[in-house]
């Protein structure tokens, strides 16, 4: 137990004298645009004080975690009298126990939780979006008149167009009477709110719920068509599927 608590006094010292002296080098550099004193701070300046309080934090444990648990009788005053035994302290114990249970807990949640996607290529799944218009309506000349949005979480994944890959015209095709647009989107992270919306020029935004797991598995084959939330199926229906190649032009390949 001596040994336990010893040793993790001394990663915690370890820890704050790194990040201290990086911290005070930071602050007394002043800004760095490129990040280079930041990386030179932590990596090669934040050692020095790793070691300087890895030693503190194990002196702090043999002065202030170690009790004396002498005897009380007029023995102990003896000079013959067997040494004092000495035991941890328990609020020492405790207080070390608790900080590195509270960076343990903070360590996990933010360095191996990680909040990207699992099944795709390096962390990245391509989001296939088709959607089809009624009857008559038509897309415009350029997909510079739509928008287009794919709210990922609380921010928004990057959308693009077939036009960003294949030139002009390949961004739509003819489905029967009814245009249909073709685009993509790069899903990241690990979050149960995802929505589509979709605005053309003169047609009211229409907005799609995706059904997906927050970490999804590859959606190989397209979703049957459906209708924006609340609007009946003779409006814009849209359909999608997921794939787990990174480059977005692998998403058209198949078309």
């Amino acid at each position: 137990m001596r040994f336990i608590i010893g040793f993790l006094s001394g990663v915690l010292g370890l820890l704050a004298g790194w990040f201290a002296l990086a911290a005070l080098v930071v602050v007394f550099a002043g800004p760095d645009r490129d990040g280079g004193i930041a990386m030179g701070a932590v990596f090669t300046i934040g050692p020095i004080g790793g070691v300087a309080g890895f030693v503190a934090g194990v002196w702090l444990f043999i002065k202030i975690g170690l009790a004396s648990q002498g005897a009380s009788s007029p023995d102990a005053e003896r000079s013959d009298a067997a040494p004092a035994r000495t035991r941890v302290s328990r609020p020492f114990a405790v207080a070390v126990l608790v900080i590195t249970a509270g960076l343990a807990s903070w360590g996990w949640y933010e360095l191996i939780r990680s909040p990207y996607l699992t099944h795709g290529a390096d962390a990245e799944m391509t989001l296939s979006m088709q959607f089809r218009l009624p009857p008559g309506v038509t897309l415009p000349a350029q997909a510079d008149d739509l928008e287009l949005a794919v709210e990922d979480g609380d921010g928004r994944a990057s959308v693009y167009y077939g036009e960003k890959w294949f030139g002009a015209g390949k961004w739509h095709r003819l489905d029967g009477d009814r245009r249909v647009l073709i685009a993509s989107a790069e899903l990241n992270k690990i979050t149960y709110w995802r929505k589509v919306r979709l605005r053309l020029p003169n047609v009211p935004e229409q907005a799609w719920t995706l059904d997906l797991h927050a970490d999804p598995y590859p959606i190989l084959e397209y979703t049957p068509w459906r209708g924006a939330n609340g609007a009946p199926a003779s409006k814009i229906e849209m359909r999608f599927r997921l794939t787990a190649d990174r480059c977005a032009v692998c998403a058209f390949r198949n078309e």
